[in-house]
């Protein structure tokens, strides 16, 4: 929140007056700010876990038929050196199936339990089967028509030599209440990615909102619980300040019209810590021509 320091030829009364009018305000600000700072550490501790997009060391797409992984080069999927045995197992792929069959018996573990041999549930609609051995977890992703196998690898060298998350300065002015126009029925989005794929998603409205005297709009798409908001968007400090392709902001569900659009909460894709992410990229309506110099800043290793 932005406050005017009181004119210096002011009577004392009268500065003594606007302190006192003017401190709710500023204790709400700093709660405000302590809010942004909380909200911040989980972020980085969320990259920072065992499962975070830190950890990812690897995607191979699939091939119809036999796709051999392990640490040997001589396999389709090369898992990073000293993690597996050379040849740890197979995956089977036939017309959208992927099945499994390890190499060494007790190796693996599936979702928990110890397998030889098992079909693997892709990540769509998800969530994924998830195989682990030693510290690595594979899953299965589908991008379009294709399948692939991502690899995460809890000592992977991103985590190891991550260098922490950078910001702007907190503003509350880019926390902003916009309206909330519904799609009636929602309107499907086709959403591109990095890899050339286009999903279609359900976009059950989009926000407007005023930021510097005119008037923008950014279509929604429903998140993984089917009631928050997810917005992807690019800006004018794009590929300048902040991540080239654009970044993404979360958002409660709309309530009474309305929906709050937090911009010292929007963050970075995936793929700007890692090149093995396939993230979506802002469809053309999201790519604001205004500058919102609020929320997280490029990665630099």
């Amino acid at each position: 929140m932005r406050h005017r320091p009181a004119a210096r030829n002011r009577f004392l009364r009268a500065l003594s007056l606007a302190a006192l009018a003017t401190a709710p305000a500023m204790a709400a600000g700093g709660a405000y700010r302590a809010s942004i700072e909380q909200w911040r550490q989980q972020r980085e501790a969320k990259l920072k876990a065992d499962d975070g997009w830190l950890t990812l060391a690897g995607l191979f797409w699939l091939k119809e038929g036999e796709n051999r992984f392990g640490t040997d080069p001589s396999n389709d999927i090369i898992l990073p050196a000293g993690t597996t045995a050379p040849h740890a197992g197979v995956f089977d792929f036939h017309h959208g199936q992927t099945a499994v069959r390890i190499q060494e018996p007790g190796a693996a573990v599936l979702n928990g339990r110890p397998v030889s041999t098992a079909q693997l549930k892709p990540d769509q609609p998800g969530p994924p089967d998830t195989l682990t051995i030693g510290s690595l977890t594979l899953y299965v992703i589908q991008r379009g028509a294709r399948y692939g196998i991502r690899v995460k690898d809890k000592n992977s060298k991103t985590r190891k030599e991550f260098a922490g998350l950078r910001y702007f300065p907190i503003n509350e002015s880019y926390r902003i209440v916009a309206r909330f126009i519904p799609y009636e029925p929602p309107k499907v989005l086709a959403i591109p990615n990095i890899l050339g794929d286009v999903e279609q998603d359900r976009s059950p409205g989009f926000a407007a909102f005023n930021l510097e005297g005119r008037q923008y709009r950014l279509d929604a798409v429903l998140d993984d619980d089917g009631k928050s908001l997810f917005f992807i968007f690019r800006d004018l400090t794009s590929g300048k300040e902040t991540y080239p392709a654009g970044r993404f902001l979360d958002a409660e569900p709309p309530k009474d019209g309305k929906v709050v659009l937090d911009f010292n909460k929007a963050y970075n894709p995936p793929c700007a810590f890692t090149p093995y992410a396939t993230c979506p990229l802002p469809p053309p309506q999201n790519r604001l021509p205004v500058r919102i110099a609020a929320g997280e800043l490029n990665y630099h290793r």
